[in-house]
Parts: C-alpha cells; sequence; structure tokens
C-alpha cells in the first residue's frame, strides 16, 4: 500500500472531513467539490460520486437546506 492509498474506514472518514471543512468554508460542498478536494489532496482510491453520497447519506449530511452543492 502506498502513502497515499487508503482504507475504506479512512475514505469515509476523509469524505465527512472533506465536507464539513468546505460547508464551514462556505464553499459547495456536493459530491463533485469533495472529489475534487480529495483529488487534490491525492487520496487514492478515489469513490465514485454515488459512493461519497452514500457516506454523507450515511451521516446525515445531506440536509439539501444547506445548499451550495455542486
Amino acid at each position: 500500500m502506498d502513502s497515499n492509498s487508503f482504507s475504506k474506514i479512512e475514505i469515509v472518514e476523509i469524505v465527512v472531513m472533506v465536507r464539513l471543512d468546505l460547508y464551514n468554508r462556505n464553499l459547495p460542498h456536493g459530491a463533485n467539490a469533495i472529489l475534487q478536494e480529495m483529488e487534490s489532496m491525492s487520496v487514492r482510491p478515489l469513490p465514485s460520486p454515488r459512493s461519497v453520497n452514500r457516506i454523507l447519506d450515511r451521516h446525515g449530511l445531506t440536509h439539501r437546506r444547506t445548499g451550495h452543492y455542486l
């Protein structure tokens, strides 16, 4: 496993962390924005947009009332 390869549990934690960080900075924080940020962090393997949405849903982070989704 190389230094940028993460376990499934770590990927979930990164998705949640990035989502909250983007939201707190009042930036777009939908699945595509999260994936762009993870790409810039060289996170591997990148989950699919659908997987990101499932992770967000499981953690109660998809309440559309927050806005700025891309």
